[in-house]
């Protein structure tokens, strides 16, 4: 008997780090094989490395801590299967002074990613390391664009133990690197994007489509918007939830009703998993709420 499956937890890893940009050993031992010794984790990537798939940059601080993540040749593998057919390679080359200089967000974005993963496993719910799409290009005409840091899609078992929905949710991560007035700007990004309706070329065909927003065409209902905070203390988070709550009374009440928004901070992240009643509507943040609650008026 051949071994139809030899070779499937390289192809996972080099599939994760394709789409994750940036990972550490950790993360990727967690998100792929959680259940087996790290070492085996360790020996897979230095294989990879040597194949020419993945290379790394070691940190100075956090104990030398390695950072993984694919080259032009491993991109161009990955870039052929069907389970990274939406992926695009990151916009920087896949080299170590890019990857040097891009380290702290990407690993803050894979860290939350990680932190979903490992909860939907505890909740018996199903979001998969490739659930997590990193930087989706989604159009608001002109040639301008929105790309979230993620796009999430999670598979939750309905209370009643009768079948499962489908939750999406667009992920910015924010670390405090930028003013409140250029984080509150992301909310009326994402209300154009809810409105954006490409313009036709040209005169239109008695009984051709009416002219829909284009987000309809991805999603069946606007995914839901979550701010991760870190990079800052307890009153740095208070601080800029304000200014999203702020950022949230300029938007139209049809968004509003139609997109909850939601924050948190990462480190309760990692401490209460993201299901815990830990976000805040930004409609409301004196409320703590778990994510996946139904928040659309």
């Amino acid at each position: 008997m051949v071994n139809g499956d030899a070779g499937g937890g390289d192809r996972l890893a080099l599939a994760v780090l394709a789409q994750h940009r940036m990972a550490t050993t950790e993360q990727v031992h967690l998100m792929i094989s959680p259940g087996v010794r790290i070492e085996q984790t360790r020996r897979r990537l230095v294989k990879l490395r040597g194949e020419g798939l993945i290379d790394r940059v070691t940190l100075p601080q956090a104990g030398r801590t390695r950072v993984w993540f694919v080259t032009q040749y491993g991109a161009e593998v990955a870039s052929e299967w069907p389970e990274l057919r939406d992926w695009r390679p990151p916009r920087l080359g896949a080299d170590r002074t890019a990857a040097r200089l891009r380290v702290g967000h990407a690993l803050v974005v894979t860290e939350t990613a990680r932190a979903f993963v490992q909860d939907a496993r505890r909740c018996g719910d199903v979001c998969q390391p490739l659930d997590w799409i990193p930087e989706v290009y989604h159009s608001l005409g002109g040639g301008e664009a929105l790309i979230p840091d993620a796009l999430l899609y999670y598979r939750r078992e309905a209370k009643d133990g009768d079948g499962w929905s489908m939750l999406r949710a667009f992920v910015e991560v924010d670390r405090a690197t930028m003013g409140p007035e250029r984080l509150t700007a992301k909310i009326s990004a994402y209300e154009r994007l809810y409105r954006h309706v490409p313009v036709t070329v040209g005169r239109a065909r008695p009984g051709s489509e009416v002219p829909v927003e284009e987000w309809r065409r991805r999603y069946p209902v606007f995914p839901r918007l979550l701010f991760v905070l870190d990079g800052t203390g307890p009153a740095g988070i208070d601080n800029r939830i304000s200014a999203l709550h702020a950022g949230a009374k300029l938007a139209r009440a049809d968004f509003l009703r139609g997109v909850p928004m939601l924050a948190a901070s990462l480190t309760d992240l990692l401490r209460d998993g993201p299901s815990a009643p830990v976000w805040r509507p930004m409609t409301n943040p004196g409320q703590q709420v778990s994510w996946m609650d139904s928040l659309r008026g």
